[in-house]
């Protein structure tokens, strides 16, 4: 983590206004895929039973569905690290903004649904450590 941006909780916070629509959109694509790969899975199920009476090109339009989906959800997490911003969870719409602390480097920890950057944590320490703001004594 030594060539990136760091970025104060005012800066974070300025940043949700790009970030949190990113963010939505990440989950909403990785919703999806899931759903995508569940229906090819399905398929590739009654494929190898025997068919069934499956048209192929019922199996070929769920894999380009999900290869589609897959795609879409990479560009968005994409657009949110050309911003600077780890994305940790694209599940749940977890991202962290790299910032330093009392000289050390630490991530202000956001997720989809908070209204506000309101939580930081330690770089080992993960969403389980998350502490509120302000950061601590000499940041």
């Amino acid at each position: 983590m030594s060539t990136h941006r760091h970025f104060t909780p005012d800066e974070a916070n300025a940043a949700l206004a790009e970030v949190r629509p990113l963010a939505e959109r990440m989950v909403e694509r990785y919703r999806e895929l899931e759903e995508c790969q569940e229906r090819r899975d399905a398929l590739r199920r009654q494929v190898g039973g025997n068919g069934g009476g499956l048209d192929r090109r019922e199996l070929a339009t769920a894999e380009d569905a999900v290869h589609t989906r897959a795609a879409e959800l990479a560009a968005a997490i994409s657009e949110i690290q050309e911003l600077g911003v780890l994305v940790k969870d694209p599940a749940t719409g977890l991202v962290d903004f790299p910032a330093r602390a009392a000289g050390e480097e630490v991530l202000l920890c956001w997720q989809l649904g908070e209204d506000a950057v309101e939580f930081w944590h330690s770089l080992e320490g993960g969403f389980a450590g998350r502490r509120p703001l302000p950061l601590e004594e000499g940041d």
